[in-house]
């Protein structure tokens, strides 16, 4: 079965707490929160940061799953980890050189969190082969960051289809995330290429009926 982490950025931020109970806290099935940070410079776009983690994070007991579009992450790593994160993902395009990209890895494991790197549409798998060993998931972007309602692009799957391949081949443990334009429509053939954690937003938070899509997502 997937895991299912519904995107906090297309809920209603004037009630977090109960959009959150919406999916998780009332045994809706989803075990992560997928919480996106943008910092208007590697995205143009602006989210939210520790401080609002942190507040969310004393309502729930869900595994929050932090994925970071800011440049140079290693700077702020102690400051999301503080705030709750389970799971911390960054870009290998927002760092500097290779050493930062270890050092970020090792400072997240260092700091109990999870690491997760993740890879933006025109990044190759290849870019991200030498930490594998290392990482405990890898997250495949199906869109361009930074932008909701865009649609799947299609070269992901050959992405989720190699990282399974490379994770099955060296026995690696890293769970498979993929994000941006994933429906019930796409999802089978995203699921049977590897991906095992997904993330959707505005089909989640936005359905008239959320138990029953997340039941749907489960069951695909």
């Amino acid at each position: 079965m997937i895991i299912l982490a519904p995107s906090l950025l297309a809920s209603d931020f004037s009630n977090l707490e109960g959009e959150i109970k919406k999916v998780h806290m009332e045994g809706r099935g989803c075990a992560y929160l997928h919480l996106d940070v943008m910092d208007g410079m590697f995205v143009p776009n602006i989210s939210f940061g520790a401080p609002v983690i942190a507040s969310i994070r004393k309502v729930c007991d869900i595994v929050f799953d932090v994925h970071l579009m800011i440049m140079n992450p290693i700077r702020y790593i102690p400051d999301f980890a503080k705030a709750g994160s389970d799971i911390i993902t960054f870009h290998c395009e927002a760092c500097d050189s290779a050493d930062e990209i270890r050092r970020t890895v090792e400072l997240i494991k260092n700091s109990g969190a999870k690491c997760a790197i993740s890879i933006k549409p025109a990044t190759p798998v290849g870019e991200i082969v030498p930490y594998l060993p290392e990482l405990d998931m890898v997250l495949v972007m199906s869109v361009e960051p930074g932008f909701g309602g865009q649609k799947f692009m299609e070269g992901a799957l050959g992405k989720i289809r190699e990282l399974y391949e490379i994770k099955t081949q060296k026995n690696h443990t890293f769970d498979i995330e993929v994000d941006g334009g994933v429906t019930l429509e796409n999802l089978k053939e995203i699921k049977e290429a590897g991906a095992n954690v997904i993330v959707a937003g505005s089909s989640i938070f936005k359905s008239p009926d959320t138990a029953k899509t997340i039941g749907e997502f489960l069951s695909v």
